[in-house]
């Protein structure tokens, strides 16, 4: 019974360690996996810190050469101006009034903004009077001539008769003066009528030139005589002018017949004109002149506004930049350039003209070197760059 015993318990005891030595050898595997794959990530781990390592180089080379846009202006065309503001009027302002005896105006023909011409009517005056007058001294020229008709019939009749005797040549000469006195008074009377007939001329308001009605300050109904003032203002040929104000410094810039460019006060167009007056004198209290700008008539021009100025004095080649290549500081305005050896090198500059073309440097340039465009503000002095010229719009439109 015990061998029995003894016997199965060996028997059940063997499959038991069987199961343990594939157990051990399991976990021997996992172990071996476990080992191989941490090495794997070890690897990997390293030669991420190889890689990075040699991007961080590359971008420490990128960061000490960066890549700055680079320009090479030339010389252009540049006009130095003198800019200010002023008033605008017309160039010549004629006021008309009543140049007759005046009465009541009956018609009134043209309203502010009509364009009229030489002696054109502008507004009538009531005259039944006065054409009851021409009449009159129309009447009286008919009776002086009919006068004169009978004189001479009768001087012809006379000379018919004094070779006869019957009449003596004192009657000859009495009826030759009353001939010419006749003649004479037919003269008057032609002249009364048309001293009448151009003071009836006079009773209309009649334009001096032709030009651009300003104002109008009379009415239908109403009185007017030569103290009645200002009836029309009309702007000869409808030239206008700005009155610009200038210093006694810049005015001596200025020439008469120098291009000026007027903007009026809300408006966006301007427009051409030249200069036709300077000023002689400056007032002694604001030391300022006046300069005299023409320009023609447009609508955008009203007498009584304001308007800008901008006066051509001089015109020459100099260098042209944009704003951002111009840098300043208390030494001054400066530029940077690169060098042959694409190195940022500071160039003192001197500042003209700034417009909206760019900024003019009228001295420490000559146009044919690589200035920086913009970010000048992040560089230094001797640092290395990579330039990229900057195409011109010529070059942009043949690429």
């Amino acid at each position: 019974m015990n061998y029995e015993t003894q016997f199965a318990s060996d028997v059940n005891m063997e499959p038991m360690g069987i199961d343990e030595d594939r157990a051990r050898k399991r976990r021997r595997i996992i172990i071996a996996i476990v080992i191989a794959a941490v090495v794997l990530i070890a690897a990997a781990l390293a030669f991420g810190k190889k890689s990075d390592g040699a991007a961080d180089s590359a971008g420490g080379a990128a960061v000490s050469a960066p890549v700055v846009t680079v320009l090479s202006p030339g010389q252009s065309s540049v006009q130095r101006t003198v800019t200010a503001t002023g008033s605008l009027n017309a160039r010549i302002d004629m006021p008309v009034g009543v140049v007759g005896e005046g009465g009541q105006v009956v018609r009134v023909l043209v309203q502010p903004g009509d364009w009229v011409r030489a002696g054109q009517t502008l507004a009538v005056i009531e005259r039944s009077v006065q054409s009851e007058q021409a009449k009159s001294l129309a009447a009286q020229i008919a009776v002086a001539q009919a006068d004169a008709k009978l004189a001479k019939a009768q001087l012809d009749r006379a000379r018919q008769l004094v070779g006869r005797g019957f009449i003596s040549q004192a009657d000859i000469d009495q009826r030759e003066a009353t001939l010419a006195a006749s003649n004479a008074r037919v003269g008057v009377a032609q002249a009364q009528l048309a001293e009448q007939r151009a003071r009836n001329g006079r009773l209309d308001i009649r334009a001096p030139a032709s030009g651009l009605v300003l104002t109008r300050a009379v009415e239908p109904g109403q009185v007017v005589g030569t103290g009645s003032g200002v009836l029309f203002r009309v702007a000869k040929n409808g030239e206008m002018e700005l009155r610009a104000m200038l210093s006694e410094a810049d005015l001596a810039r200025v020439r008469s017949g120098v291009p000026a460019s007027v903007t009026p006060v809300g408006g966006t167009q301007s427009v051409a004109g030249h200069v036709w007056q300077v000023s002689p004198v400056i007032d002694p209290v604001s030391r300022q002149g006046i300069a005299r700008v023409a320009v023609p008539y447009t609508p955008a021009i009203r007498p009584g506004g304001f308007a800008a100025v901008s006066i051509v004095t001089s015109t020459g080649d100099a260098p042209l930049l944009p704003e951002s290549a111009v840098q300043s500081d208390p030494a001054g305005n400066y530029v940077y350039i690169v060098n042959a050896k694409n190195q940022v090198e500071r160039r003192a500059v001197t500042v003209g003209q700034v417009s909206s073309a760019g900024v003019a440097v009228t001295s420490g340039l000559n146009g044919k070197e690589r200035i920086v465009a913009s970010a000048g503000a992040f560089l230094n002095p001797g640092q290395k760059v990579k330039p990229e010229l900057q195409k011109t719009d010529s070059q942009k439109t043949a690429g």
